[in-house]
């Protein structure tokens, strides 16, 4: 049984030595991408998470515990930003928000620490755990799979293989390359450098082969740049209203006008004209836009599609919500049992979400296409529908993330779904970014990010259905299993 002692001085020491590690290796994230860093210094957090195993198995607990603690604090720091937007009246919680996001996701490292270092190696079984608890943060409590370690290789080819094996394969092999170089053994890192310099070259092998061609359908995407802490005031409404239908306006006329996530000023149900004024707008072009909707004491997330004549011709509500922050976890569970009406979605305090994934048909040309709000384009196992869409659509509102990590973050996951699934990714966003990524992730078109701008391009075509997308995680599972098995069932001969 490992042993237990108090935390000392020294400990703590090491713990922070942990913690800084661990913002080193956030470093990897968007919109650094320093992967020559983060690697590194993944490697060594699990070298000194694995030197407390020897003896003291709650220190190794500790320190991963603070070594993850420092990754998420550094990766994730843009979530004081909506805390910010309105600071007088919620920029006291942005401290405290940060710090229990960052020492609470921390967790499930610390969880991976206890369990993978039960192993008779050690390090191996930390190695597994770790990539076990990444995939396990996608799901867990709805789920928030942001700043994965797999991340890191979205910008490089490496992050081809997330067509094979998804971003937490990604994570595993991140995971398992830190594992080799924090092993010590001159054997083990010359096996990671191979494995890194085979991954690479294979992702610039992929990266090489031929595309198919554009469609020939011309989207126009509009960033009106509304800003979050007037988007919503009654005063400034026009002129954003305005900004959105003088670029759906602009000639040459498009097949299709895309407005980002609740874009739509004004509730269309309690403005009956508006429709009208929209489709004027359009000119022809079939208009795709984000919007607030109210359907009795409900409101929705929505997309809507507006045909030329007028009519909404398919609309999607977000099914994948945000805890906290558009909807209190049972909030609804607690007016019914309780009357408590204060965080109840069905009372109008708070969203209400969708049926689910939907494909929506926009017809010949444009084909079927798979819409995603906000939140929803982190979560790779939204995107598993039974029709294959054609393309991708991210609508959201990053302006709520802030200028600095948080819209690039958003918008480099939404990339590695278009790697995933091998399907363009057209994102709209309110602030930026705003893009349009082929079905291998490479930027195809973008506009500046926080500027009134809109940009008209062809839609890319799309490429077969990938390995991830028919399995999913099935094949992450089985090299997991065989991970935890190999570090389990090894004969001890060092702690790693």
């Amino acid at each position: 049984m490992m042993a237990r002692a108090p935390l000392t001085a020294r400990a703590w020491r090491r713990g922070g030595a942990a913690f800084l590690l661990g913002v080193i290796a956030a470093l990897g994230q968007a919109p650094w991408d320093f992967w020559y860093l983060a690697l590194p210094a993944l490697a060594g957090l699990m070298a000194l998470v694995a030197h407390h195993s020897r003896q003291r198995g709650g220190r190794a607990v500790f320190m991963a515990w603070m070594g993850g603690a420092g990754y998420f604090c550094a990766a994730l720091s843009w979530i004081v930003s909506p805390f910010l937007v309105d600071i007088r009246l919620h920029g006291w919680m942005a401290p405290f928000a940060l710090v229990l996001m960052g020492f609470g996701l921390s967790l499930f490292w610390a969880a991976a620490a206890w369990i993978g270092l039960r192993a008779k190696r050690p390090l191996l079984g930390f190695a597994a755990a770790l990539a076990g608890a990444e995939l396990a943060r996608g799901y867990v409590l709805t789920g928030f799979p942001w700043a994965l370690l797999g991340h890191m290789w979205i910008d490089t080819p490496v992050g081809q293989w997330a067509a094979m094996v998804g971003a937490n394969g990604l994570s595993l092999f991140t995971a398992l390359l830190a594992c080799a170089v924090a092993g010590g053994a001159i054997w083990g890192r010359l096996a990671a450098l191979l494995a890194l310099a085979g991954a690479w070259a294979a992702g610039l092998w992929i990266l090489a082969q031929p595309m198919p061609a554009d469609t020939a359908v011309t989207l126009r995407l509009v960033q009106p740049n509304a800003e979050q802490a007037l988007k919503w005031d009654a005063e400034k409404a026009q002129e954003f209203y305005n900004r959105l239908t003088r670029a759906t306006a602009a000639l040459p006329r498009p097949d299709f006008v895309i407005w980002p996530e609740t874009a739509l000023p004004y509730s269309q149900e309690h403005n009956p004209d508006i429709t009208a004024n929209m489709t004027r707008a359009a000119g022809g072009a079939t208009l795709i836009y984000g919007r607030l909707r109210i359907e009795g004491d409900r409101a929705f997330n929505t997309l809507s599609v507006l045909a030329p004549n007028g009519a909404e011709t398919a609309r999607y509500d977000k099914h994948h919500l945000v805890p906290f922050g558009e909807y209190i976890p049972f909030g609804d569970l607690a007016y019914s049992w309780f009357g408590l009406s204060a965080f109840a979605a069905q009372t109008g305090n708070g969203f209400s979400a969708g049926a689910g994934p939907m494909v929506i048909d926009l017809g010949p040309k444009a084909g079927n296409m798979l819409p995603l709000i906000c939140y929803e384009a982190v979560f790779p196992q939204d995107l598993r529908t039974p029709t294959r869409p054609d393309w991708l659509l991210h609508i959201t509102n990053d302006a709520w993330f802030g200028t600095l990590t948080g819209p690039f973050q958003h918008a480099a996951q939404s990339r590695l779904r278009a790697i995933e699934q091998g399907l363009p990714m057209v994102r709209v966003a309110n602030t930026g970014v705003t893009a349009i990524y082929d079905p291998r992730g490479r930027l195809r078109a973008s506009i500046p990010f926080g500027v009134e701008s809109h940009l008209d391009s062809l839609l890319p075509a799309p490429l077969p259905i990938t390995p991830y997308a028919s399995l999913g995680e099935w094949p992450v599972l089985v090299l997991l299993i065989g991970g935890f098995a190999a570090a389990f069932a090894a004969p001890r001969r060092r702690p790693y």
